[in-house]
């Protein structure tokens, strides 16, 4: 992609990030003490280098172990590279796990607070969009009740409220697009699309061609942890489908 006169929002500089694989919790516990002899390792990511600009609407693509969820939660501080450097500048929102850093015990009024703090806000900010969120959220008077009398429902609600009600510069998604009935899915759809419009810059991972499309202008496709294209959406998923083509064709023909 072009690069414009902006600085970028999100960098990734030879990201590298190795996971070792356990067979089970007990190998998992003991390697907290002990160092474990020649393990079992998946490199996630894999010298990744890439420039996100404010405003763009990135599409996140590839199979299921191809990096991208562990790219996202670069983003969002979850997890750290191994070597390599990632910059974000701005305040980031994510719909990963929705339901992340909730108190059971507390209210959800009370989580909205909770919430805000782990994202850095202020209390006359919270208070501010305090009720936009309630109202979103569509939880009437469970709102003033413990969360753990909620549904997982209720939980991905309120926390997909949170999120996408703090006024983000940088939106990250994961096949989180839409959460509940098909009437709130829409209203879901509707606060995306009105975030990307006000210059909101979004990385978006799905499946659904449909959806990247909809969503983003340029995607981004990861296999095995490497960049393999970088480019215009349609190009992107046409060279994501023709690769997959030919690994069938190849599978095929063994």
């Amino acid at each position: 992609m072009a690069e414009t006169l902006a600085e970028p929002i999100i960098t990734f500089d030879n990201v590298t990030k190795t996971y070792i694989l356990y067979k089970n919790d007990q190998e998992r516990f003991k390697a907290l003490f002990f160092k474990p002899k020649n393990p079992k390792t998946n490199k996630a990511l894999n010298g990744v280098s890439i420039k996100i600009y404010p405003g763009e609407s990135v599409g996140i693509v590839g199979d299921n172990g191809a990096g991208k969820s562990t790219l996202l939660k670069m983003i969002t501080g979850v997890t750290f590279p191994d070597s390599g450097e990632v910059t974000v500048n701005g305040k980031v929102a994510a719909l990963l796990e929705l339901t992340a850093g909730f108190s059971m015990e507390m209210t959800g009024r009370e989580n909205i607070y909770l919430k805000g703090y782990i994202l850095g806000l202020e209390d006359d900010y919270i208070k501010e969009i305090e009720e936009k969120i309630i109202d979103f959220a569509e939880l009437g008077d469970y709102i003033d009740q413990p969360v753990r009398t909620y549904s997982s429902g209720m939980k991905m609600r309120l926390g997909f409220a949170i999120n996408v009600n703090i006024d983000p510069e940088i939106l990250v998604v994961d096949e989180a697009l839409a959460v509940g009935d098909a009437n709130f899915k829409k209203k879901c759809k509707a606060k995306i699309n009105e975030i990307i419009k006000s210059g909101t810059t979004v990385l978006f991972v799905s499946h659904s061609a449909d959806s990247v499309k909809e969503i983003c202008q340029r995607s981004i496709y990861l296999k095995k942890g490497t960049v393999i294209f970088d480019g215009p959406t349609e190009e992107t998923l046409k060279v994501y489908k023709d690769t997959k083509a030919a690994e069938a064709a190849k599978k095929k023909k063994k």
